[in-house]
């Protein structure tokens, strides 16, 4: 009886690499095809989520409200300048700070004949000294816009309010004297200060702080000045307080887009 084995057959077995095979091809070697494999793009395994960093805020730095030489140069020397005027109103003869005063005047008689020097000397004094709503709001909001938009730009706005509001409340007044509405001494009425330029840089201010800061303050701002006009103490004063704080409204679209992050 012939014996048969049960093994696996020699097929079954891979050819040596280079031996040819039944449809004429060599056998490829095993390296070359693991290299052919590590060709092959593989599965991609879904990366761990990362959790959002979180933002961190500065504290809040209170001496940041105040004018420093470096944070806000612009603030600080005008502020120096407004205290050596506010100084000389305290303590000179009376009679010298009447004329200083009447010189720096933007009424309409010297509007006309030297509107640039009058225009620029009534911004060096504080109707009434240093003791004064305006002192602080000058320096609170004139900081806090400087820092913002920078000490040129800050100067600008205040300017520009300062002037405007002048413009808009004194030119009325001539054109009244001339159709006989008002008699000529209004042409030589008293106005000087501060406080136009103080209410516009306010009103620009509100324009680039946060909605639950903006329009509380905005609110508080106008409420003031309208109770100042409902008085009827010096009505025209408290129209161009209106009038200049409009214009720094006005003004958000420019100086957002000077606005520079803190």
């Amino acid at each position: 009886m012939e014996r048969s084995t049960t093994g696996p057959t020699p097929d079954a077995y891979p050819p040596a690499p280079g031996t040819p095979l039944p449809d004429g091809t060599a056998a490829i070697p095993a390296p070359v095809l693991a290299g052919l494999l590590d060709g092959m793009p593989r599965q991609r395994a879904t990366a761990p989520a990362l959790p959002a960093p979180r933002t961190h805020r500065p504290p809040p730095r209170p001496w940041h409200l105040l004018p420093t030489p470096a944070g806000a140069p612009f603030t600080i020397g005008y502020a120096a300048l407004l205290a050596v005027t506010s100084l000389i109103a305290a303590h000179a003869d009376p009679g010298l700070v009447h004329a200083l005063h009447q010189g720096s005047s933007t009424d309409v008689a010297h509007l006309v004949r030297t509107p640039v020097l009058v225009l620029l000397a009534s911004a060096l004094w504080i109707a009434g000294g240093l003791l004064t709503p305006y002192t602080v709001a000058f320096l609170l909001v004139l900081t806090a816009l400087e820092r913002r938009i920078g000490g040129a730009r800050a100067a600008c706005v205040f300017l520009a309010g300062h002037v405007l509001a002048t413009l808009a409340t004194e030119v009325p007044v001539g054109l009244a004297v001339l159709l006989g509405h008002l008699p000529d001494t209004s042409l030589h009425r008293l106005d000087y200060g501060i406080s136009f330029g103080v209410a516009t840089s306010t009103g620009a201010l509100t324009g680039l702080l946060r909605p639950w800061l903006r329009w509380p303050l905005l609110t508080l701002a106008a409420g003031g000045l309208l109770s100042d006009l409902l008085a009827y103490a010096d009505p025209l004063t408290n129209w161009g307080h209106l009038i200049a704080l409009t214009i720094g409204v006005a003004a958000w679209p420019l100086v957002r887009r000077w606005h520079r992050p803190a």
